[in-house]
């Protein structure tokens, strides 16, 4: 698939179909984003992969906004940075994460990226318990490793429209 139609396919999809994910797809896809560029060639970013459908459903329980439709989904990517071999984990994990949903279009499927790190579970309680807290209650986070999302990924259950038009004149500014 040629990168502009790639970039224009990928949308952030929250229907999943029950259709299993064969493990040599998942396989391709986590090697293609563990290759992503990293901080000083770090690579920090490590990949939880959760495939059990009780413990997908509890990570959809991680906030009451934005993550219910993990239940949905047939298997769960939680995104991980080592803290320990960078202080720019957050970086690097965010562009393994994009890598990731990139890769999953051009295997065909779809994906949706939850934030987790530093996202609260309850909306009216913005100080109250962390997703990242409540996930590790029942997910073997590695000592040293702090989630940064969890990405929903799929067979697509719908067909999205394309993205509408964006002004982006209006976002880009230029010097000289």
């Amino acid at each position: 698939m040629e990168f502009k139609e790639l970039i224009a396919k990928r949308r952030s999809v929250r229907k999943f179909t029950d259709r299993e994910v064969p493990r040599e797809v998942v396989d391709r896809i986590l090697a293609e984003a563990l290759s992503a560029p990293s901080a000083r060639n770090t690579r920090t970013t490590r990949f939880l992969v959760v495939d059990d459908p009780a413990l997908v459903a509890r990570m959809a329980e991680m906030r009451d906004y934005g993550s219910a439709f993990l239940k949905g989904a047939p298997l769960a990517v939680l995104v991980l940075g080592d803290t320990s071999a960078s202080d720019l984990w957050r970086e690097n994990a965010a562009i393994s994460a994009t890598v990731l949903q990139l890769a999953c279009v051009d295997e065909g499927l779809a994906s949706c990226w939850v934030h987790v790190n530093g996202r609260p579970r309850r909306k009216d309680a913005p100080d109250g318990e962390r997703a990242a807290d409540y996930l590790r209650t029942f997910l073997p986070v590695p000592d040293g490793c702090e989630p940064l999302c969890a990405i929903a990924l799929g067979y697509s259950d719908f067909s999205p429209a394309p993205l509408p038009p964006a002004d982006d004149e209006a976002r880009i500014l230029r010097l000289g």
